[in-house]
């Protein structure tokens, strides 16, 4: 049931915690403690289905959006590469490749090593350029 409660019961009852004092220009880490070169696989993966699909279905009106695709792919990754590096200097930076293999990252649901890592980032962009591959594939053979 619902009770209603006045201020001072409320007061009564509570902990009270100081709140944390704020840090000025603590580091943020903008990247997801992923590598660059994982990052870099996601885009190209990505790009890669558009390029397969702008050359399974070549038609002259479709340079004006395949080009508009390539340029949204490219910016959906771009301005987060940006913003990674972006002012004030902040001195977290990408995991190196060897040290995403040595520590893995941290996930909601715990410590993941750098294998299901890869894997988790990486399953649907290879999923879209298979189906890409496959679309393009069942339309040669049908038309």
């Amino acid at each position: 049931m619902v009770q209603m409660l006045t201020r001072e019961q409320i007061a009564e009852q509570a902990i009270i915690h100081a709140a944390p004092a704020y840090i000025r220009n603590a580091p943020l880490d903008r990247t997801f403690e992923l590598p660059t070169a994982l990052y870099a696989v996601t885009a190209g993966l990505f790009l890669t289905f558009v390029a397969i699909m702008a050359t399974g279905f070549a038609h002259p009106q479709m340079i004006i959006p395949t080009a508009i695709f390539a340029l949204f792919i490219t910016a959906f990754f771009a301005v987060p590469a940006i913003w990674a590096r972006m002012q004030p200097e902040n001195p977290v930076r990408a995991k190196s490749w060897a040290r995403f293999q040595a520590d893995g990252i941290q996930t909601a649901t715990g410590r993941v090593d750098a294998g299901a890592a890869t894997a988790q980032v990486l399953v649907l962009p290879v999923l879209i350029v298979f189906w890409a591959v496959a679309a393009v594939t069942i339309a040669a053979i049908v038309g």
